[in-house]
């Protein structure tokens, strides 16, 4: 995804003048909805209360266009989409808005929702915002690799999912920095405030690894079925996922066991275990770290290096922007050969 640059911001133009209506209004079901006199040159704020938004946009105008639209803390929410000369194209979006906008734990945010334009030569041509009557809702629990990272150079996949999922399917990330399944079941601005939003079809994906690093077998296998069961109590359907490895070679070439793909310093195969209470449980299985280790084993050690953060940071824990965009890609596939989100509210290109 191409990140958003004051020059490129800039370049934004707003085809087409609509009349905005009060926020208050725009919660009655008949009344219209938030347009594009809500939105500047550079994004667009919509004051709105906590909830799931249907985004409907038209992009392009008289010159060839492609726009990409972010919003809240960093998220993706539609790929770069190119217009030709002269003519529209209409797309749509579900969004998450909430307090914390980002991570969990982490500050506020701005109220309301908040969108930013960008691409190599963006053109909105009209917007419309509604609240979502019937959007299913998948939930993220899970650590900083999966979390809404508040800064440049750091992104989570779960930030990236949203550009992957039509209107009709909104991405709720609660994932949060530094997180164990010990420390996510016990905050009470964590689980205990996720699972009561959870409603009847929609999917909880579960990545907690990472910060298990003292935590034994046991309590690590009943930390992961209590969320299991937790989901399933309210009627969603919980999906455990294994964790992104991290980037440590042998000088072989290949991943090291334990480092890399997520043994704990208590001999806890974080991976196995996780494969192992979705077998027992009954739990869809989105096996990220047997993924995640192929695409970086073909990359190589050089190759590799731009899905992390190892340039900038010598970061081989956590993605950069590409890298988490390319590992959301990993999840949406695996979430359309699963039948677990049909395939026409995902988005394939």
């Amino acid at each position: 995804m191409r990140r958003f640059t004051p020059a490129v911001l800039a370049a934004l133009t707003l085809t087409t003048a609509l009349t905005a209506v009060p926020a208050a209004q725009a919660h009655d079901g008949g009344s219209p909805a938030l347009g594009i006199a809500a939105c500047t040159a550079t994004g667009c704020h919509f004051d709105v209360p906590p909830g799931t938004y249907d985004v409907k946009v038209l992009l392009g105008g008289e010159a060839a266009s492609s726009t990409v639209i972010g919003g809240e803390t960093r998220r993706s929410l539609l790929p770069e989409t190119p217009v030709p000369a002269g003519e529209h194209l209409a797309r749509g979006f579900t969004v998450n808005v909430r307090t914390p906008e980002g991570e969990p734990t982490g500050v506020d945010g701005t109220p309301g929702l908040d969108l930013v334009l960008g691409g190599s030569a963006p053109a909105l041509a009209d917007i419309r915002v509604t609240p979502a009557r019937h959007a299913r809702q998948v939930f993220l629990v899970g650590d900083s690799t999966v979390c809404d990272q508040p800064g440049d150079p750091y992104s989570g996949w779960g930030q990236q999912l949203p550009q992957y999922l039509r209107k009709g399917v909104s991405v709720a990330n609660h994932a949060d920095s530094g997180e164990s399944t010990v420390t996510y079941l016990g905050n009470p601005r964590l689980w205990a405030t996720v699972q009561p939003r959870i409603h009847r079809g929609d999917l909880v994906l579960i990545q907690l690894a990472h910060n298990d690093k003292t935590t034994d077998e046991a309590t690590y296998r009943a930390n992961l079925e209590a969320l299991v069961a937790g989901a399933r109590e309210k009627g969603g359907e919980p999906v455990l996922v294994t964790p992104i490895v991290r980037r440590w070679f042998n000088a072989d070439g290949t991943l090291n066991n334990g480092t890399a793909l997520l043994v704990n310093g208590l001999g806890v195969d974080h991976p196995a275990v996780v494969r192992s209470v979705a077998q027992a449980r009954d739990v869809p299985l989105i096996d990220l770290t047997a993924k995640t280790r192929t695409l970086v084993e073909s990359l190589g050690v050089e190759g590799s290096k731009a899905l992390y953060l190892y340039t900038e940071k010598r970061d081989n824990t956590h993605t950069s922007v590409h890298g988490a965009t390319v590992y959301a890609g990993l999840v949406r596939d695996e979430l359309v050969a699963q039948r677990l989100v049909p395939e026409g509210l995902v988005r394939v290109g």
